[in-house]
Protein backbone atom coordinates (compact mmCIF):
# COMPACT_ATOMS: atom_id res chain seq x y z
CA UNK A 1 0.00 0.00 0.00
CA UNK A 2 2.63 2.30 0.53
CA UNK A 3 3.98 2.03 -2.71
CA UNK A 4 0.84 2.61 -4.31
CA UNK A 5 0.64 5.70 -1.99
CA UNK A 6 4.10 6.79 -3.26
CA UNK A 7 3.14 6.15 -6.62
CA UNK A 8 -0.02 8.38 -6.57
CA UNK A 9 1.12 10.82 -4.82
CA UNK A 10 3.66 11.05 -8.12
CA UNK A 11 1.50 11.03 -10.30
CA UNK A 12 -0.61 14.15 -8.92
CA UNK A 13 2.76 16.03 -9.81
CA UNK A 14 3.49 17.20 -12.87
CA UNK A 15 6.89 16.12 -12.54
CA UNK A 16 6.47 13.25 -10.87
CA UNK A 17 4.59 12.05 -13.95
CA UNK A 18 6.58 13.11 -16.34
CA UNK A 19 9.51 10.86 -14.81
CA UNK A 20 6.78 8.03 -14.77
CA UNK A 21 5.80 8.69 -18.22
CA UNK A 22 9.36 9.41 -19.64
CA UNK A 23 10.31 5.86 -17.68
CA UNK A 24 7.43 3.74 -19.47
CA UNK A 25 8.35 5.35 -23.08
CA UNK A 26 11.80 4.19 -22.58
CA UNK A 27 10.89 1.16 -21.68
CA UNK A 28 8.88 0.39 -24.06
CA UNK A 29 10.70 1.69 -26.85
CA UNK A 30 13.64 -1.10 -25.25
CA UNK A 31 11.49 -3.80 -25.24
CA UNK A 32 9.83 -3.78 -28.48
CA UNK A 33 13.12 -2.74 -30.16
CA UNK A 34 14.40 -6.21 -28.93
CA UNK A 35 10.83 -8.10 -30.36
CA UNK A 36 11.14 -6.30 -33.71
CA UNK A 37 14.78 -7.23 -33.99
CA UNK A 38 15.51 -10.55 -32.17
CA UNK A 39 11.90 -12.30 -32.18
CA UNK A 40 9.91 -12.05 -35.62
CA UNK A 41 7.25 -13.95 -33.64
CA UNK A 42 6.50 -11.10 -31.88
CA UNK A 43 7.55 -8.08 -34.26
CA UNK A 44 3.51 -7.02 -34.30
CA UNK A 45 3.53 -7.14 -30.48
CA UNK A 46 7.30 -5.27 -30.80
CA UNK A 47 5.73 -2.80 -33.09
CA UNK A 48 2.62 -1.90 -31.09
CA UNK A 49 5.41 -1.02 -27.82
CA UNK A 50 6.89 0.99 -30.43
CA UNK A 51 4.00 3.24 -31.29
CA UNK A 52 3.28 3.31 -27.21
CA UNK A 53 6.87 5.06 -27.14
CA UNK A 54 6.30 7.33 -29.29
CA UNK A 55 3.15 8.30 -28.75
CA UNK A 56 4.15 9.01 -24.95
CA UNK A 57 7.27 11.00 -26.18
CA UNK A 58 4.38 13.39 -28.34
CA UNK A 59 2.51 13.40 -24.81
CA UNK A 60 5.47 14.90 -23.31
CA UNK A 61 6.33 17.17 -26.18
CA UNK A 62 3.05 18.98 -25.66
CA UNK A 63 2.96 19.00 -22.14
CA UNK A 64 6.61 20.67 -22.11
CA UNK A 65 4.52 23.73 -24.41
CA UNK A 66 3.88 24.95 -20.54
CA UNK A 67 6.91 24.90 -19.09
CA UNK A 68 8.95 28.16 -20.60
CA UNK A 69 7.65 30.61 -17.84
CA UNK A 70 8.83 28.17 -14.85
CA UNK A 71 12.23 27.88 -16.87
CA UNK A 72 12.40 31.34 -17.37
CA UNK A 73 11.73 32.18 -13.53
CA UNK A 74 14.34 29.71 -12.14
CA UNK A 75 16.77 31.30 -14.68
CA UNK A 76 15.68 34.85 -13.54
CA UNK A 77 16.01 33.41 -9.78
CA UNK A 78 19.45 31.84 -10.50
CA UNK A 79 20.86 34.71 -12.60
CA UNK A 80 24.64 34.50 -12.51
CA UNK A 81 25.19 32.18 -9.96
CA UNK A 82 26.35 35.25 -6.74
CA UNK A 83 25.42 32.62 -4.44
CA UNK A 84 27.61 30.04 -5.83
CA UNK A 85 31.36 30.20 -4.25
CA UNK A 86 33.03 28.59 -7.11
CA UNK A 87 33.44 30.12 -10.46
CA UNK A 88 33.26 27.24 -12.93
CA UNK A 89 30.17 25.45 -11.30
CA UNK A 90 28.49 29.03 -11.56
CA UNK A 91 29.83 29.74 -15.04
CA UNK A 92 28.52 26.39 -16.97
CA UNK A 93 25.35 26.69 -14.46
CA UNK A 94 24.48 30.18 -16.10
CA UNK A 95 25.41 28.62 -19.79
CA UNK A 96 23.29 25.69 -18.96
CA UNK A 97 20.61 27.66 -17.81
CA UNK A 98 20.75 29.65 -21.04
CA UNK A 99 20.82 26.54 -23.11
CA UNK A 100 17.64 25.23 -21.60
CA UNK A 101 15.96 28.14 -21.73
CA UNK A 102 16.23 28.38 -25.37
CA UNK A 103 15.45 24.79 -25.95
CA UNK A 104 12.05 24.95 -25.27
CA UNK A 105 10.99 27.39 -27.76
CA UNK A 106 13.10 25.49 -30.83
CA UNK A 107 11.13 22.74 -29.67
CA UNK A 108 7.84 24.33 -29.85
CA UNK A 109 7.95 25.46 -33.22
CA UNK A 110 9.19 22.13 -34.39
CA UNK A 111 6.33 20.63 -32.70
CA UNK A 112 4.09 23.56 -34.20
CA UNK A 113 5.86 22.89 -38.01
CA UNK A 114 5.02 19.36 -37.45
CA UNK A 115 1.49 20.11 -36.39
CA UNK A 116 0.74 22.19 -39.86
CA UNK A 117 0.66 25.20 -37.66
CA UNK A 118 3.91 27.30 -38.65
CA UNK A 119 5.20 26.69 -42.61
CA UNK A 120 8.77 26.43 -41.54
CA UNK A 121 11.17 23.43 -41.84
CA UNK A 122 10.57 21.21 -39.01
CA UNK A 123 13.73 19.21 -39.04
CA UNK A 124 15.87 22.41 -38.54
CA UNK A 125 14.33 23.51 -35.49
CA UNK A 126 14.36 19.58 -34.33
CA UNK A 127 18.18 19.83 -34.75
CA UNK A 128 18.15 23.36 -33.22
CA UNK A 129 16.44 22.01 -30.00
CA UNK A 130 18.43 18.91 -29.78
CA UNK A 131 22.04 20.78 -29.85
CA UNK A 132 20.52 22.66 -27.37
CA UNK A 133 20.04 19.91 -25.29
CA UNK A 134 23.53 18.06 -26.02
CA UNK A 135 24.78 21.46 -25.17
CA UNK A 136 22.87 21.51 -21.93
CA UNK A 137 23.74 17.89 -20.67
CA UNK A 138 27.87 18.31 -21.70
CA UNK A 139 27.56 21.58 -19.24
CA UNK A 140 25.80 19.30 -16.99
CA UNK A 141 28.44 16.40 -17.26
CA UNK A 142 31.37 19.21 -17.03
CA UNK A 143 29.74 20.30 -13.60
CA UNK A 144 29.40 17.03 -12.25
CA UNK A 145 32.66 15.95 -12.78
CA UNK A 146 33.94 19.20 -11.39
CA UNK A 147 32.25 18.65 -7.92
CA UNK A 148 33.06 14.85 -7.85
CA UNK A 149 36.41 15.64 -8.44
CA UNK A 150 36.17 18.70 -5.70
CA UNK A 151 34.07 16.91 -3.25
CA UNK A 152 36.85 13.82 -3.04
CA UNK A 153 39.61 16.22 -2.81
CA UNK A 154 37.86 17.65 0.27
CA UNK A 155 37.54 14.46 1.75
CA UNK A 156 40.94 12.80 0.96
CA UNK A 157 42.49 16.06 2.25
CA UNK A 158 44.66 15.29 5.21
CA UNK A 159 43.65 18.39 7.58
CA UNK A 160 40.22 16.80 7.88
CA UNK A 161 40.96 12.81 7.60
CA UNK A 162 40.10 12.23 11.13
CA UNK A 163 36.44 12.21 12.31
CA UNK A 164 37.48 15.03 14.74
CA UNK A 165 38.33 17.69 12.62
CA UNK A 166 35.21 16.40 10.25
CA UNK A 167 32.37 15.39 11.77
CA UNK A 168 30.68 12.02 10.76
CA UNK A 169 27.24 13.19 9.92
CA UNK A 170 29.25 16.08 8.01
CA UNK A 171 31.55 12.97 6.29
CA UNK A 172 28.34 11.13 5.37
CA UNK A 173 26.56 14.10 3.47
CA UNK A 174 29.52 14.93 1.15
CA UNK A 175 29.44 11.02 0.46
CA UNK A 176 26.06 11.46 -0.28
CA UNK A 177 26.91 14.14 -2.29
CA UNK A 178 29.21 12.10 -4.41
CA UNK A 179 26.98 9.46 -5.20
CA UNK A 180 24.22 12.29 -6.29
CA UNK A 181 27.06 13.95 -8.56
CA UNK A 182 28.03 10.46 -10.24
CA UNK A 183 24.48 9.31 -10.42
CA UNK A 184 23.36 12.36 -12.31
CA UNK A 185 26.63 12.20 -14.52
CA UNK A 186 25.61 8.60 -15.91
CA UNK A 187 22.24 9.99 -16.59
CA UNK A 188 23.50 12.63 -18.64
CA UNK A 189 26.05 10.81 -20.48
CA UNK A 190 23.19 8.35 -21.04
CA UNK A 191 20.90 10.92 -22.72
CA UNK A 192 23.87 12.38 -24.35
CA UNK A 193 24.61 9.49 -26.31
CA UNK A 194 20.66 9.72 -27.57
CA UNK A 195 21.52 13.27 -27.52
CA UNK A 196 23.91 12.86 -30.44
CA UNK A 197 22.13 9.65 -31.88
CA UNK A 198 19.32 12.09 -32.81
CA UNK A 199 21.57 14.71 -34.65
CA UNK A 200 21.53 14.93 -38.62
CA UNK A 201 23.71 12.29 -40.34
CA UNK A 202 27.35 12.71 -40.20
CA UNK A 203 27.81 13.70 -36.29
CA UNK A 204 29.08 11.54 -34.81
CA UNK A 205 27.50 8.27 -34.05
CA UNK A 206 23.89 10.15 -35.11
CA UNK A 207 21.05 7.73 -36.95
CA UNK A 208 23.48 4.59 -35.80
CA UNK A 209 21.36 3.39 -32.77
CA UNK A 210 18.73 0.56 -33.31
CA UNK A 211 15.83 1.51 -31.07
CA UNK A 212 16.23 -1.08 -28.57
CA UNK A 213 19.59 1.13 -27.78
CA UNK A 214 17.64 4.18 -27.62
CA UNK A 215 15.10 2.38 -25.64
CA UNK A 216 18.18 1.00 -22.87
CA UNK A 217 19.66 4.13 -22.93
CA UNK A 218 16.89 6.57 -21.81
CA UNK A 219 15.67 3.52 -19.09
CA UNK A 220 18.85 3.54 -17.31
CA UNK A 221 18.70 7.70 -17.93
CA UNK A 222 15.01 7.63 -16.31
CA UNK A 223 15.34 4.79 -13.88
CA UNK A 224 18.50 6.97 -12.48
CA UNK A 225 16.38 9.97 -11.97
CA UNK A 226 13.47 8.22 -10.51
CA UNK A 227 16.06 6.65 -7.86
CA UNK A 228 17.39 9.99 -7.36
CA UNK A 229 13.80 11.60 -6.85
CA UNK A 230 12.92 8.85 -4.25
CA UNK A 231 15.21 9.04 -2.96
CA UNK A 232 15.61 12.68 -2.04
CA UNK A 233 11.85 12.46 -1.81
CA UNK A 234 11.39 15.37 -4.30
CA UNK A 235 9.11 14.92 -7.49
CA UNK A 236 9.18 18.09 -8.55
CA UNK A 237 12.67 18.42 -10.03
CA UNK A 238 12.51 18.97 -13.72
CA UNK A 239 13.18 16.33 -15.88
CA UNK A 240 15.29 15.41 -19.18
CA UNK A 241 13.44 15.64 -22.50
Amino acid sequence: MAALSGLASALESYRGRDRLIRTLGYCCQLVGGVLVEQCPARSEVGTRLLTLSSQLSHCRTVLRLFDDMAMFIYTKQYGLGAEEEDLFVRGVSVLGNLADQLYYPCEHIAWAADAKILRVDSARWWTLSTAFWGLSLLLGIARSLWMVLKLRQRLRDPAVAFTSRLPRSKRRALEAQVQSEVLTLLSNLADLANAVHWLPPGVLWAGCFPPWLVGLLGTVSSLLSVYQAVRAGDWTEATAP
